[in-house]
């Protein structure tokens, strides 16, 4: 897919406030415009607010909300998170094909995503979740998402060699969280990534927080660690 190198990152806004989310802004200084507005900051602030303090910065919004519902509440509920004009939201393919088959419904010009397996989830509790390991339950979900007509999935960058094997999905946009910089705390993730490991195995883009918002002092702040991620997906162009 052919991006510009900074349309590779979704920064996850995980604050708690419109004042940290002003300070975040002021310290990305436009080097990047993609955010995932999530539910830290959409239960602090509300959904709209949230939303249009990244639209009042020329940013777009991923609205990662997670909708798990029954098919009329998710419809609902995709039909209002549409109307602030985000470009894409997500539901958990765990709600089932006819839940996502409403947000697809109801998303207006946004685009739908599916979280199949979380990234802090490994092995052991997969199997204790969903009754597989974590490749084959991804590979199912997928495969729901696509065929209930969602535009992209979201998985650990550890899935996506797995997925890259089934030539149906080849459409649906990777969306990859679970990413850290090989100078980066890989803190509560479990199946994690470098941002040019999971390019090279097909993500389409890296959902990243915490090695930006709050990189390592040898690293100095956060524009200088988008700058050394940027670098990073550039080499592998």
């Amino acid at each position: 897919m052919d991006m510009e190198p900074k349309d590779r990152i979704i920064l996850a806004m995980d604050v708690s406030s419109l004042h940290e989310a002003r300070q975040l802004l002021e310290k990305v200084d436009g080097k990047l415009d993609r955010f995932k507005v999530g539910l830290e900051f959409i239960t602090a602030e509300g959904s709209l607010r949230a939303v249009s303090i990244v639209h009042g910065n020329q940013g777009r919004v991923f609205y990662d909300g997670k909708f798990c519902d029954i098919p009329n509440t998710v419809g609902a509920a995709s039909k209002n998170v549409a109307s602030f004009g985000v470009e894409m939201f997500n539901v958990h393919a765990s709600c089932g094909k006819k839940s996502i088959e409403a947000a697809v419904a109801n998303r207006g010009k946004s685009l739908v995503l599916g979280v199949t397996v979380l990234t802090s989830i490994d092995e052991e509790e997969c199997m204790s979740i969903f009754g597989d390991k974590p490749d084959v339950k991804v590979l199912q979900f997928a495969r729901t998402l696509m065929e209930a007509g969602a535009h992209g999935i979201i998985c650990s960058p550890k899935e996506l060699l797995f997925l890259g094997k089934h030539s149906e999905l080849d459409k649906m946009q990777k969306i990859v969280p679970g990413i850290r910089p090989d100078w980066a705390a890989v803190g509560d993730q479990k199946r994690v990534m470098t941002p040019a490991e999971a390019i090279k195995a097909g993500a389409t883009a890296l959902v990243i927080g915490r090695p930006i918002t709050n990189p390592p002092e040898m690293i100095g702040g956060t524009k200088q660690a988008i700058a050394k991620i940027l670098d990073e997906i550039v080499s592998m162009s």
